[in-house]
């Protein structure tokens, strides 16, 4: 993992996309029970339990979000 990997991961989490939260997306309530993982430049995802139907699944964490977080690690 690069180290505009690790530290975008960490601004990620500062955000709130870290294991053990919950987040909307898509319009569906997740509990992620990973931390960000990141497969190129733009795009990330988070392994989440789907609440409505109890099924884990990989979702991509929105664009503008990660470019929220590359935006506050700059600023750090």
């Amino acid at each position: 993992m690069t180290t505009q990997q690790v530290t975008l991961r960490e601004s990620l989490k500062r955000l709130g996309y870290a294991q053990n939260n919950q987040v909307r997306l898509y319009g569906e309530v997740f509990d992620l029970v990973s931390d960000p993982v990141s497969v190129g430049e733009n795009f990330v995802f988070v392994d989440a339990l789907e609440r409505k139907l109890g099924h884990v699944r990989r979702v991509s964490i929105p664009l503008t979000i990660v470019q929220m977080a590359k935006k506050d690690r700059r600023a750090a």
